[in-house]
């Protein structure tokens, strides 16, 4: 038998943002058949990964991957996903999903169907984390972002960071770049801080990365590699 794989994502309140979250799980159940997809969450609602650790039945190897649904590695990851499993040998957890060139193809194409100029500033928007190995992976992932944009590419946080999202579009205009800012969602799934990326000034604003085949991608290859140890 397979290991089991974790989805462990942060929680929201927004019932769009959960489906969002399940059916990502449910695509990652169709391109793994022969593995038992699991969902958890680190914050807001259940199930709690605490919890569905330990409804895993302690084995001989790897009996379970958590792998975080989130877009880098911050306080979720190295205190709440390690906590869960810091008693459990038999689990392990595989990396976050970014810093990914993948999730870049992803924001580009979400740029195109947004109807962004080619030469537009973009703002990468992120949750925001006063984390710094989750600040050190949004600016890697902002430099992944600048070696496939022609424009400018900046970073605003869509809460708890500086500069929020609404200041990283004034200061775009402020700096004489590009009448045209869009802001490139950096965040997995809609909720409130999807809401306030509509609310911060921007030209265009795109959707979050999920649904997208590549985020399946990148969670059964994280699972893969964790699960071979």
């Amino acid at each position: 038998m397979r290991p089991i794989l974790i989805g462990c994502a942060h929680g929201t309140r927004s019932e769009a943002g959960r489906e969002t979250v399940r059916a990502l799980l449910e695509d990652v159940r169709a391109a793994l058949p022969d593995v038992d997809v699991r969902e958890a969450y680190v914050d807001v609602h259940g199930p709690e990964l605490v919890d569905v650790v330990a409804s895993v039945p302690v084995t001989e190897g790897v009996s379970a991957v958590v792998v975080p649904l989130l877009l880098a590695a911050g306080y979720h990851v190295h205190h709440d996903i390690a906590g869960a499993i810091a008693d459990r040998p038999d689990i392990v957890a595989a990396p976050a999903l970014g810093p990914d060139p993948r999730l870049m193809k992803i924001v580009l194409s979400r740029l195109e169907e947004a109807g962004v100029p080619d030469d537009a500033t973009v703002v990468l928007a992120p949750a925001g984390s006063s984390d710094k190995r989750s600040q050190a992976d949004t600016d890697r992932s902002a430099e992944l972002l600048r070696a496939v944009w022609h424009g400018p590419v900046r970073v605003g946080f869509a809460a708890g960071m500086s500069p929020s999202v609404a200041d990283a579009v004034h200061q775009a205009r402020d700096f004489g770049e590009e009448d045209a800012v869009a802001l490139a969602s950096f965040l997995l799934a809609p909720g409130v801080f999807q809401d306030r990326l509509g609310e911060a000034g921007a030209d265009y604003v795109t959707g979050p990365l999920a649904p997208h085949p590549l985020l399946v991608d990148i969670v059964a290859g994280r699972y893969e590699t964790a699960a071979l140890g």
